[in-house]
């Protein structure tokens, strides 16, 4: 219905915008593991849709958003492992 639409709309949109913040601070840690959760959720919400509420089918498009967010994940994951290992960090101290 409407209602799902634009809340799925609203999620997309904050989905986007924590990613296009972390692209620009890719050393904000926190920012970074925000993202990575965003992928997750996402990921998770389709395969939860598929396979126990089977509310879509499972068709190329679905295929393909389950291909991009693992492929993201992994991406992540992978440039995670190169931050934590970077030495002098631009991490701001907090106090």
């Amino acid at each position: 219905n409407g209602l799902q639409a634009r809340t799925f709309g609203v999620w997309t949109l904050l989905s986007s915008v924590v990613r296009g913040l972390c692209a620009i601070d890719i050393h904000n840690k926190m920012l970074y593991y925000i993202t990575l959760w965003t992928f997750f959720i996402g990921m998770g919400h389709f395969l939860f849709e598929m396979f126990v509420f089977g509310t879509v089918a499972p068709t190329i498009f679905m295929l393909a958003i389950l291909t991009v967010a693992s492929i993201s994940i992994l991406g992540m994951l992978v440039g995670l492992r190169h931050l934590e290992a970077e030495p002098g960090s631009r991490q701001k101290k907090r106090n």
